[in-house]
């Protein structure tokens, strides 16, 4: 029997439901102890207490990092200082219309800024756990060897475009940005960094009543994702990929390819003289 000290301990936020819900249950079943982070108290508590003792809600809103550094640091306490494993699931569709003609002005006749909620948690959120992510499973090294497994989820809109909503099409983008750049990183050290690009998966984004006319064979069901949930764990080496999830399948999308010669070597080779030159700046003397 494993004991709870030695079971891997992961963090999944907007776990209360979708894609969140299905992915810490499945970690659950595979011996995981996970933390469901989530704004809702109801949908959180719910479903710990469902998974019972493997499983612990902690409300977290991912677009306060002091919220987020908070979440990581208990998860990290309660999992017996380990952490393993993180989903940067939680997501949120434009909170304003960037298009709509209702613009307003403040006392100084200044057009007051776009609510830009979506960024916070969709882009910022996401960079922000992984940051922590990095910390915690650095420091894990005892029961893991220092070896940790993020993925983000993005969306198909990260490769397309969503129309209706400009600001969560920007930060899905941002999303395979980050696990192209970070990812084969971070990998030197035992950490890899992926990400989920699903097409249309049933969650609370979806405007009520949109299930009823949306057609059956365009829907991706919540068994691809543990689908693609299962083959980052199962592969210590896969990272900076954005798989894309569609119907049953999983297809990991590479980046376009270069237009010429000159192209490749910044992407490619510039890399080890930007290396040089950031190692000379006392902020970057990590890198």
């Amino acid at each position: 029997m494993t004991s709870t000290s030695s079971k891997p301990v992961g963090i999944v936020t907007g776990a209360g439901s979708g894609i969140g819900l299905a992915v810490a249950t499945h970690l659950v079943s595979k011996g995981y102890r996970v933390v469901i982070a989530d704004m809702n108290p109801k949908t959180g508590t719910a479903t710990a207490e469902s998974l019972g003792a493997d499983a612990k809600f902690i409300q977290c809103d991912v677009s306060s990092y002091r919220a987020q550094a908070q979440l990581f640091k208990q998860a990290y306490e309660w999992g017996g200082n380990r952490l393993d494993f993180c989903h940067a699931n939680a997501g949120v569709d434009d909170r304003e219309n960037l298009y709509h003609m209702k613009e307003e002005v403040d006392e100084e006749g200044l057009v007051k800024p776009l609510n830009t909620k979506c960024m916070e948690v969709n882009m910022e959120g996401v960079i922000q756990g992984l940051h922590l992510f990095k910390y915690y499973v650095r420091r894990s090294k005892d029961h893991n060897g220092g070896k940790g497994k993020f993925v983000a989820t993005s969306s198909a809109a990260g490769f397309y475009a969503m129309t209706t909503n400009p600001q969560y099409t920007a930060s899905k983008y941002g999303v395979i940005g980050l696990t192209r750049a970070a990812g084969p990183e971070l990998v030197k050290e035992g950490i890899t960094v992926n990400c989920i690009c699903p097409g249309f998966v049933p969650t609370n984004l979806c405007p009520p009543g949109i299930l009823e006319v949306w057609p059956k064979e365009h829907i991706t069901p919540l068994t691809t994702v543990t689908k693609a949930i299962d083959a980052f764990l199962g592969d210590d080496t896969m990272t900076g990929q954005a798989v894309e999830l569609s119907q049953g399948n999983l297809y990991p999308r590479p980046m376009h390819d270069y237009p010429n010669a000159s192209q490749r070597w910044i992407a490619e080779e510039a890399v080890h003289i930007w290396a040089k030159f950031y190692a000379k700046v006392p902020e970057k003397a990590g890198y």
